[in-house]
């Protein structure tokens, strides 16, 4: 998935607008009056902001161009309902439901298959949960849920878990200098052994081409399963460095493999 391509859907990329706030509440005042002109200019305007939001996805193997199209279809129908009297930058409203129209794609098009009554449970579910929170201003219990949707709690649950997406292990959870802190980097393996890794030998091979410093990360990460932020606490480094060492180690490695 080429993210950085210039053409997307015909678009070029390298000359989308940029509206300062000030021309976005002029536009809008011009929108809510019915004039058409105004609408696109504005939907112009903020595409690199689905282009932001698009990059999130560059790990589900889509294609770019399906994605662009299902996020100006978040943007547009950010455009229909956003209120100027709510007091938010429009980016602030926008994205979330940006995201939320890529996911609803992304889940109707899995292929791990979910019937349409197992959605339908779902989404009646999430309906109600809305519901109950503004009435109640806390989050209810799924027996609540359950009771308002008269099934058993157990349906519920199962129609939740079913339209849930799967969390990638490169998914980003921290930037830091623009180096990106993964999920896989905060999972610690349990099930790794010393002698499941060190029985190879171009591994073992591999490890003597590193220094003192990147030998004693790889074995905290890989050999005793911890996270990288216990091993930036054990060396008394930042998790970034952590990141980037063993990601020059793991290279190294890679040479002599």
């Amino acid at each position: 998935m080429h993210i950085n391509k210039v053409e997307i859907c015909g678009v070029n990329t390298s000359e989308l607008p940029v509206l300062t706030n000030d021309e976005m509440y002029e536009l809008f005042d011009k929108i809510n009056q019915g004039d058409k002109k105004a609408r696109e200019t504005f939907i112009r305007g903020n595409l690199r902001l689905v282009l932001s939001v698009i990059q999130r996805f560059n790990n589900r193997g889509e294609d770019v161009d399906d994605l662009f199209q299902i996020g100006c279809i978040g943007l547009i129908k950010a455009i229909d309902n956003f209120d100027l009297s709510h007091n938010v930058r429009f980016s602030t409203y926008a994205v979330p439901m940006i995201i939320g129209e890529i996911r609803r794609y992304l889940r109707d098009n899995n292929s791990i298959r979910v019937s349409r009554s197992l959605r339908d449970t779902a989404y009646k579910a999430l309906q109600v949960r809305d519901q109950l929170i503004n009435k109640n201003l806390k989050e209810p219990a799924i027996s609540e849920i359950a009771k308002e949707l008269n099934m058993p709690s157990e349906d519920v649950v199962f129609a939740l878990d079913a339209i849930q997406d799967p969390v990638s292990l490169f998914e980003p959870i921290y930037h830091d200098s623009g180096d990106a802190i993964y999920v896989m980097d905060q999972v610690s393996d349990e099930k790794n052994e010393d002698g499941i890794w060190i029985d190879n030998i171009a591994i073992r091979e591999a490890m003597r081409k590193l220094n003192d410093r990147e030998k004693l990360i790889l074995t905290l990460r890989f050999f005793e399963g911890r996270t990288q932020m216990e091993v930036a606490e054990e060396i008394g480094i930042s998790q970034a460095q952590v990141s980037r060492l063993e990601k020059t180690a793991v290279k190294h490695m890679k040479k002599y493999i």
